[in-house]
């Protein structure tokens, strides 16, 4: 069955793990079924969901959801039969030898504290993404760079170049490092720094507007791959890291860097001033800074506030990608009153926010929720660059915000305020809680509805118990090839 896998790809990583982790071949030889598996089940699932093909009965669930039981194949590709995408079936073969290594590979050791033990637990949810069968594509890295850089990685480091002013656009994101009159010195992800720098940036580098540094840092890969947490300072940087992770190259665009500062400033005010805000836990995007040459996204970096020394005595942050393994432990009693105070801890001031004009982006991966003794407590929040700012509300509501010219996320369109936040928080958030609670789906669906009925009102609420809602299509996406799709899908908050 393995060798169905692709063989040339197939054989092609197993001997590079005999040069670079003989430890591992056996190991991964053995997973490459049940990654197959993996990223068929969810391809399949995404394939009816999204109105493509039909792939047989399967268990539905809410948001037109289908969930089955196997693949049904030994190839993710073969369900794309008929369908001219070589493109993604490379990232589907990708994801599949990519899922197999991390599989394979032994629980990397963890430190002390909040930030390293997110990191553990971000480690549980092996297959990535809860929803993109690309979960585990890193394509641009070979078989050396997973092991050097992936999640599963124990610690790495990042590297600094130096450069020209006139080149340097925002703040200076690391200062700990001197730099001489004329210069600014930027972090720089290494991968990024050996490969990219020298086959893009070659005559900056020859006349010595950029310059390597010899410095370099401990870090420790995040779930996130371009933002590392820094053990030295508790703080995390996210670098521009040019390979592609699910549907995105992960380079950073000058817009990003100059946003998040301003972003983070302007969620600090409106938290501040909200009841119950102190629930809610915002690590603050504090510096950012791109070299607008080239593509402009190849050394950008942002510096952001990590959790050490501002958790309570037996708080726990865990990161929500996390959340679906951990539940058994979590929902001590009743899970129906353990997901009503869930819902109360994410609804409130996400639906506040949105009457303002901010649809965060909150999916498991941005969310970090803390619980104490099992119960959930406060909401931690980071990276802010893929929320939406609905301009027209933010100013009746008082606020203004310069955001870099042409930014994505300022809009005067509600509907794509609405649709951030209810694809995020309903569909990719709530919709996997629910699906692992061991609740009744309809009565988990009831308990939502009663506490979004609590806070939200007027047009956004018809607009989030609406019969139909969007869904962001994320296999029609990588088929189309640029830009977001979504397709109405029923809607579980409808009927009460």
């Amino acid at each position: 069955m393995t060798r169905s896998i692709s063989t040339a790809r197939v054989a092609h990583t197993e001997a590079a793990l005999a040069v670079h982790a003989p430890a591992l071949v056996d190991g991964f030889l053995a997973a490459l079924p049940e990654a197959a598996d993996t990223v068929g089940r969810r391809l399949r699932g995404a394939l009816v969901r999204e109105g493509i093909r039909d792939a047989g009965p399967g268990e539905r669930h809410a948001f037109g959801r289908v969930e089955y039981p196997a693949a049904g194949v030994a190839d993710p590709v073969d369900l794309l039969d008929g369908i001219d995408a070589p493109g993604f079936a490379a990232e589907l073969r990708n994801a599949v030898v990519n899922l197999a290594i991390a599989m394979a590979r032994p629980q990397a050791p963890i430190g002390d504290g909040p930030d390293w033990q997110a990191i553990g637990w971000e480690r549980l949810a092996v297959a990535g993404h809860n929803l993109h069968p690309c979960g585990r594509t890193r394509l641009g890295w070979d078989t050396g760079d997973v092991l050097a850089y992936d999640l599963e990685t124990e610690q790495t480091r990042v590297g600094f170049v130096a450069v020209r002013d006139e080149l340097h656009l925002g703040d200076d994101v690391w200062p700990e490092i001197k730099s001489p009159a004329g210069w600014t010195v930027q972090p720089v992800h290494l991968w990024q720094r050996d490969m990219v720098l020298p086959a893009r940036y070659g005559d900056l580098l020859r006349d010595r507007s950029l310059i390597v540094l010899d410095d370099e840092v401990p870090a420790v890969p995040t779930a996130a791959l371009r933002t590392l947490l820094l053990p030295g300072t508790g703080e995390y940087l996210k670098v521009s890291l040019d390979i592609q992770v699910t549907s995105t190259r992960r380079s950073i665009s000058v817009a990003s860097t100059r946003n998040g500062p301003a972003v983070s400033q302007l969620l600090h005010r409106l938290v501040a001033a909200a009841p119950g805000g102190d629930r809610l836990l915002l690590m603050a995007e504090t510096a950012g800074a791109a070299v607008p040459v080239g593509s402009g996204r190849d050394l950008s970096a942002i510096r952001r506030d990590g959790l050490a020394g501002r958790l309570q005595p037996g708080e726990q942050a865990i990161p929500g990608g996390a959340l679906p393994f951990l539940l058994d432990d979590l929902v001590g009693g009743d899970p129906a009153g353990w997901l009503r105070d869930y819902a109360h801890l994410l609804l409130p001031p996400l639906m506040r926010l949105a009457a303002q004009g901010v649809a965060l982006e909150a999916h498991l991966q941005n969310c970090l929720p803390t619980f104490i003794g099992g119960r959930p407590h406060r909401l931690a929040l980071r990276d802010f660059a893929g929320l939406r700012l609905h301009l027209p509300r933010l100013q009746a509501a008082g606020h203004d915000i310069n955001l870099w010219p042409g930014s994505v996320v300022g809009t005067d369109d509600v509907d794509v305020m609405r649709a951030k936040i209810g694809y995020t928080l309903f569909q990719a958030h709530l919709g996997e809680i629910v699906l692992r609670l061991d609740l009744d789906e309809t009565q988990a669906w009831r308990i939502i509805r009663e506490v979004l009925d609590s806070c939200c009102t007027g047009d956004d609420h018809a607009a989030f118990t609406a019969p139909m809602v969007p869904h962001k299509a994320l296999v029609r996406m990588r088929l189309a090839g640029d830009g977001d799709v979504h397709l109405p899908v029923p809607n579980p908050l409808h009927a009460r």
